[in-house]
C-alpha cells in the first residue's frame, strides 16, 4: 500500500506488525488513553540499593525478550548502555529488545550483541556509527523502529512501547531514589528523555557513581518511580555530551545562509516581543542564532522562551536578556548544563511535554520559528534526517518532526550541493518530515517557500532576497552537479520510520554493498 506521501509501505512488516500509514501530519490527534502502571510498594526500613547490575537485574527477574531502555543525555560519552548489555551477554539472555532514546559510536559492543541473538530489536530516535551501520545491513534480526522525540514519549504513554526495565544513568542519585543530573563527575543537566521511561517501565534501575545522602537536592525524578540504584564506578565521560561543533561556523557559505535566514525570520513578522526560538547546534544553526540575537537587540526585543537541546550560546543569549526563560529537554554542552543548575528560569521539561502530540499541550505548538537541517530535501519539501543519499542510516528524526509540525514558521537551512550530491531530489531517500510542515528553505543559492505559504511568498516580495520555486533551486544544482544516479537497495526492510503519532511514514530498506 501507499501512506498518504506516496511512499510504498507493506500492509504488515515481519518484526514490527500490522502497519497504520501516515495519513497526515495532523489526522491522528484525538482523545486517546495512557497505559496503566503497576507500583511495587516499598515499605519502611527497606534499602533500594544493590550490590551490582548483576542484582538489580535478578531482583527485575529480567527474562529473555524482554524490553530495557536507556537515556542518552551523555550522549557519546554514556557508559551505561555498554555496561548493562555486557551483564545480560553474561547471564546468557537472548531476544532482548533495547530502547534506547538515541544510539551513539559508544554503543559499537551492541552490535555484537545483535549477531548473536542477544539483541533482536531496537527502538531508537537517533542513531549513528556501527550499531546504524550494522542495521543498515540488515544484521538486527527484526527492523529496527525509529521514533521522535515527542513520538517516543507518546508510544511508552500508550503502552506501543512496553519497557519492561528502564536502566536511568543517574549523575546524582540519593538512596531512596531522588536523582539529578546537574551533579556529580557526569553531570549532563536536564534528564527529559528519560522522564517517560521512569514513569512507565514496569521496573526502574538508577545506575550512579554520585551515590548521596537523603535527599538529594535538586530532584528531577523522584524516589516514587525508581525501584532499585545500583552505585558503579563512573556512568559516563562528561567530555562525550558536547554534541559535535557547538561553535558558530566561520565558513562564508554558512554564514550567507544563515544571514538570509535571519532575513526571512525578519520579514515574517514573528520577530517581535515575546518571540520563541530552537535552533540546533550545529555551525549554520548557530551562525542564524546570532544574526537574530543582532536583530533582538537592534529593535530591542525581548523573546519569551528558546527551546530544545540547550547549547551555550542560546545560554549566552538567555542571560543578556534576550530571552525570559529556556526550556531545556537536554543540554548540549557543558555550559549550559552549568545554566541549568543555577538558573530557575532555565527550566527543564520531559520529552513529553517537549513533543508529544497526544498530550494536552506540547512545547513546540508554541514554537514561533525553528530553524531545521537536511541531508535531502524534495520537491514536495519533504526532508530526510534518517539516511544519507547512500541509503545508509546516520541520524534520525530527534526532534525535527515534532518541532516542524509545531512550529510557525520551521526552516530548513542547507549548502545548495554536499560533496557534489544535489541536496533537492525529487523523491527523499526516506521522508522523515513531512513537506506540509517545512514552510521555506534557505541555500546558499536562493530560498524557496513552501507554496502552501502565500502569505510568506508576498510578505518575502518586499524584500532583496533571492527567492524562487525549489524546482529552480534544484535545476540550479544539477547544472554544476549533474543528476545523480538513483541508489539501488534491497527489498528487507531494516528499519521502520514512525512519524511522530505512531503511524508509518517511511520504510527504510538495507544497503546494498
Amino acid at each position: 500500500m501507499k501512506n498518504v506521501l506516496g511512499r510504498e509501505i507493506p500492509e504488515s512488516i515481519q518484526g514490527y506488525g500490522t502497519v497504520k500509514p501516515f495519513k497526515g501530519a495532523f489526522e491522528s490527534l484525538g482523545n486517546v488513553e495512557k497505559k496503566s502502571v503497576q507500583l511495587r510498594s516499598i515499605v519502611p526500613g527497606e534499602s533500594k540499593i544493590l550490590s551490582s547490575i548483576r542484582e538489580a537485574m535478578e531482583k527485575c527477574n529480567i527474562k529473555d525478550g524482554m524490553t530495557i531502555s536507556f537515556h542518552h543525555h551523555l550522549r557519546n560519552g554514556d557508559y551505561v548502555l555498554n555496561m548493562v548489555l555486557e551483564e545480560v551477554a553474561n547471564m546468557g539472555l537472548k531476544d532482548i529488545k533495547v530502547a534506547a532514546s538515541s544510539i551513539f559510536p559508544i554503543h559499537a559492543p551492541l552490535v555484537e550483541h545483535m549477531r548473536n541473538g542477544t539483541v533482536t530489536g531496537i527502538y531508537a530516535n537517533y542513531m549513528s556509527g556501527p550499531v546504524a551501520e550494522a542495521i543498515s545491513r540488515g544484521e538486527l534480526k527484526n527492523p529496527a523502529i525509529m521514533h521522535t522525540h515527542g513520538g517516543r514519549a507518546r508510544a511508552i504513554q500508550a503502552g506501543d512501547l512496553k519497557i519492561d526495565i528502564a536502566f536511568i544513568a543517574s549523575p546524582t542519585c540519593d538512596s531512596y531514589g531522588n536523582i539529578n543530573g546537574v551533579q556529580g563527575p557526569a553531570a549532563c543537566g536536564s534528564l527529559g528523555y528519560a522522564i517517560p521511561d521512569a514513569l512507565y517501565a514496569d521496573k526502574t534501575v538508577a545506575i550512579t557513581d554520585n551515590l548521596v545522602p537523603y535527599p538529594a537536592s535538586p530532584i528531577e525524578i523522584t524516589q516514587e518511580y525508581i525501584d532499585y540504584i545500583v552505585e558503579v564506578d563512573s556512568i559516563g565521560d562528561p567530555k562525550g555530551i558536547v554534541s559535535g561543533t557547538t561553535r558558530i561556523t566561520r565558513d562564508p557559505v554558512g554564514l550567507k545562509i544563515a544571514k538570509m535566514t535571519s532575513q526571512v525570520i525578519e520579514a515574517s513578522g514573528l520577530l517581535k516581543d515575546g518571540f520563541s526560538f530552537q535552533t540546533g547546534a550545529g555551525g549554520t544553526s548557530l551562525a542564524v542564532a546570532a544574526y537574530v540575537k543582532e536583530l533582538m537587540k537592534e529593535k530591542e526585543i525581548v523573546g519569551s522562551f528558546a527551546a530544545g537541546g540547550i547549547t551555550g550560546y542560546i545560554v549566552d543569549m538567555f542571560e543578556e536578556g534576550l530571552f525570559k526563560s529556556l526550556f531545556d529537554v537536554q543540554c548540549f554542552d557543558l555550559k549550559a548544563v552549568e545554566s541549568y543548575r543555577d538558573n530557575k528560569n532555565h527550566q527543564g521539561m520531559s520529552a513529553s511535554m517537549y513533543g508529544n502530540p497526544h498530550n494536552k499541550g506540547a512545547v513546540v505548538n508554541n514554537l514561533d520559528v525553528m530553524i531545521l537541517g537536511a541531508t535531502e530535501i524534495d520537491t514536495d519539501f519533504n526532508v530526510n534526517v534518517t539516511t544519507g543519499s547512500n541509503g545508509m542510516i546516520m541520524g534520525g528524526s530527534g526532534g525535527h518532526s515534532d518541532t516542524a509540525a509545531g512550529a510557525k514558521l520551521s526552516i530548513v537551512v542547507t549548502q545548495l550541493m554536499r560533496g557534489r550530491l544535489p541536496i533537492i531530489v525529487d523523491s527523499v531517500t526516506t521522508v522523515t518530515t513531512p513537506g506540509e510542515s517545512i514552510d521555506v528553505l534557505v541555500t546558499e543559492r536562493g530560498i524557496a517557500v513552501n507554496p502552501q505559504r502565500q502569505d510568506l511568498i508576498e510578505k518575502l516580495k518586499d524584500t532583496n532576497l533571492p527567492v524562487m520555486t525549489i524546482e529552480e533551486l534544484k535545476e540550479m544544482a544539477e547544472e554544476m552537479t549533474g543528476i545523480p544516479e538513483k541508489i539501488q537497495l534491497d527489498d528487507k526492510i531494516v528499519a521502520v520510520v514512525e512519524y511522530r503519532d505512531g503511524t508509518v511514514i517511511d520504510v527504510v530498506r538495507k544497503i546494498k554493498d
